[in-house]
């Protein structure tokens, strides 16, 4: 017996207008996960006394080379002829004839390297440990991506294959699939769903483990090693239930999400070896400090 009997996905992307332009769920939903990201970090800062203004330029800065690594990443990946043709679109958010219309079009991949090159050169430029830094942003990063998976289902996009399974949306904003097909009207693996649920059982086993198991003596590469090995795991194996993003992929054995998750898994397992082999060696913050205290009026 099909309990929920297929889901009719409803929901308008669009949150309300401002004038001709318009303000989506997607949009909200990516700054609420920045806001609690940041939220996060602000508390594993303040617990190893790292001043404020560190953590806010920190911030600034990864937030604004994780969307230019989102962004370039789908183009170098998915659709390179169109970064060729239409550069001011990538680099923009707006169409041919310049409508404001977002961002569409993100790539995780190309948003992980972006933060790896960016934690590299501010870990650099400060004379901070690379493995310390690390350690403690990626336990921020899934809530951030969870709320960007809820974003894609708002949005109607990124969406399963057809299924015939008791929880299958029909998203009727979806547009078309990649070989031109209508979406609406099928129904189809909620992948957004699957991918958000991991990251934020995710954030909450990272969350535990650094203030209550390890007490923020995080051996390197620990954390770092944990979190890609468990998104880009789940990234390769939910890619069976989606949708091909781009039609070139329909004749490949392995979707192009696939193939680039696969060096990231890697990735995260040399994290999790590294840190195994230097679990003695903890790293420690040992920029300028600054104590907080709570301020009782």
């Amino acid at each position: 017996m099909n309990l929920l009997a297929f889901i009719t996905w409803t929901v308008n992307p669009v949150a309300f207008s401002l004038g001709s332009m318009e303000i989506r769920w997607y949009g909200i939903l990516l700054a609420l996960g920045f806001v609690l990201a940041y939220m996060t970090l602000q508390q594993i800062f303040r617990k190893e006394e790292v001043p404020q203004k560190t953590l806010d330029t920190f911030s600034i800065w990864t937030i604004v080379w994780c969307i230019v690594g989102l962004r370039l990443g789908h183009f170098l990946f998915y659709e390179p002829e169109f970064l060729v043709a239409h550069p001011l679109q990538v680099l923009l958010p707006i169409d041919e004839d310049w409508h404001f219309i977002g961002y569409q079009g993100l790539a995780s991949h190309g948003g992980a390297i972006a933060m790896i090159l960016w934690i590299v050169y501010f870990a650099y430029t400060r004379k901070m440990n690379f493995f310390w830094l690390i350690d403690r942003i990626v336990i921020a990063i899934p809530i951030a991506a969870a709320f960007v998976r809820l974003g894609n289902l708002m949005n109607h996009e990124i969406f399963g294959s057809v299924t015939t399974m008791p929880w299958a949306f029909n998203f009727i904003y979806g547009g078309y699939d990649s070989d031109g097909s209508a979406i609406a009207g099928t129904f189809r693996h909620p992948s957004q769903l699957y991918e958000s649920i991991v990251y934020f059982l995710l954030f909450v086993a990272l969350t535990v483990y650094y203030f209550r198991f390890a007490k923020g003596k995080v051996p390197p590469g620990r954390t770092t090693g944990i979190m890609i090995l468990v998104i880009f795991t789940a990234r390769f194996l939910i890619e069976f239930l989606k949708a091909d993003q781009v039609a070139k992929e329909a004749t490949m054995i392995l979707n192009i999400g696939q193939k680039l998750s696969i060096p990231m898994i890697l990735l995260g397992i040399g994290f999790l070896i590294y840190s195994i082999v230097k679990q003695d060696k903890i790293p420690v913050y040992d920029g300028p400090k600054e104590k907080i205290t709570d301020k009782k009026k």
